[in-house]
């Protein structure tokens, strides 16, 4: 696993210039409905960039693992006896099996593929394997799960499938990654909170259309009432505005939340000020996460791109560990809350791949309101082709 540091400081939000691009329009047909394209998007963005899979508290004891698909490829993720986070590839060195079929579970001692018995170790050390010591020549150190790169940033569990020792593929360390957040989202408590509900969403529609409705609030006062009536649509300030990293906040109405009831449901995730319980915020971190943080709870999206037409969202709802054993804490005010907006969201997305795919569409002119999804495209472009 890479050694990553933990983030302790926690400076306050700085609001930058967020200028609008005249002229920029939303990307061509191609991009949202092409099998090129996907394959392109599958081998050099999410094949080389560190993509989110999980947080640390799925897998909080040792042998906890959760099994995830990235890039077409799916991968172990597991907790050793010393507390050390490993990922590998999810295929037997012997012929190839798939070792592990159920998403998350408990293994006892080891990892043991289904077919013909060999077993390897938490840290993915062929530890077993029948028969196989009257093979002359056969050495069980040759034989260890291949491994694929993991980090933690905030508590979140990254992977990523580039070669670390190749210069080519442009890798980077997860450290270097995320050095433009350093110590921003500290107040809130990632590393610590636990969660409380995960759905799943089967979207019909492009990846990239989820990232671009995320990003802006201009259709929020038609799509989703509920939530302007709380959080008014034209209250954004924006303080990342180029790179993989966009976003910034929203306002709160006073003495309100962004729940069913319009009331806190959970003790704060971290030390606000009075000031910080009026606002919301949110960033998109290329290419597969967003992260919604409220001062009562952190919501955080991870995408899995299915093909050119299909995305699968996981949607996660963390909270202060201390409020789960508190007879004040209502977390499904919250969650039933967003998962109204989501479907709200996830609905015009669908709508949007639908109209994109017909004969007459041509790119479309993005509002003053829309800076955040044409600088998501500017950076998309750049990763795309280098």
């Amino acid at each position: 696993m890479s050694s990553v540091t933990p983030i302790k400081s926690a400076p306050s939000f700085r609001k930058t210039t967020d200028t609008f691009v005249a002229g920029a329009k939303t990307l061509p047909q191609r991009y949202f409905i092409s099998p090129e394209v996907f394959a392109q998007e599958l081998a050099k963005i999410f094949s080389r960039q560190w993509i989110l899979v999980g947080h640390q508290s799925q897998i909080a004891r040792p042998g906890d693992y959760f099994v995830s698909e990235v890039s077409g490829e799916s991968l172990i993720v597991v907790r050793d006896k010393r507390g050390e986070i490993h990922g590998f590839y999810n295929v037997c060195r012997h012929r190839g099996s798939r070792l592990i079929e159920n998403r998350n579970g408990q293994l006892s001692a080891a990892i043991q593929c289904p077919y013909h018995a060999w077993t390897y170790a938490f840290d993915g050390r062929l530890i077993g394997a029948p028969h196989m010591d009257d093979v002359p020549g056969f050495n069980k150190t040759e034989y260890s799960l291949h491994p694929v790169n993991v980090g933690l940033w905030e508590g979140f569990i990254f992977v990523n499938l580039a070669d670390a020792s190749a210069q080519r593929g442009g890798y980077i360390s997860l450290n270097e990654w995320f050095v433009p957040l350093t110590g921003k989202f500290s107040r809130w408590n990632l590393p610590a909170l636990r969660p409380a509900k995960r759905i799943e969403y089967d979207v019909r529609a492009n990846w990239k259309l989820i990232f671009q409705n995320y990003s802006e609030c201009y259709h929020c006062p038609g799509v989703h009432p509920e939530l302007s009536k709380i959080s008014p649509y034209d209250s954004s300030e924006n303080d990342l505005t180029e790179g993989p990293f966009l976003g910034g906040l929203m306002r709160i109405a006073s003495d309100k939340s962004l729940t069913m009831s319009g009331r806190t449901c959970a003790l704060p995730v971290g030390d606000f000020g009075n000031e910080d319980f009026r606002f919301v915020f949110y960033y998109s971190i290329f290419p597969n996460m967003l992260l919604s943080l409220h001062p009562d709870y952190v919501m955080v999206h991870q995408l899995q791109p299915q093909s050119p037409e299909r995305t699968l969202i996981l949607c996660d709802w963390f909270f202060h560990p201390e409020a789960f054993e508190r007879q004040d804490f209502r977390p499904e005010d919250a969650i039933e809350f967003w998962d109204m907006v989501n479907r709200q969201d996830w609905h015009v997305c669908e709508l949007s791949q639908q109209g994109i795919a017909s004969r007459t569409y041509q790119p479309g002119p993005y509002s003053s309101r829309e800076s955040i999804p044409a600088a998501w495209d500017r950076y998309y472009h750049w990763r795309l082709d280098s």
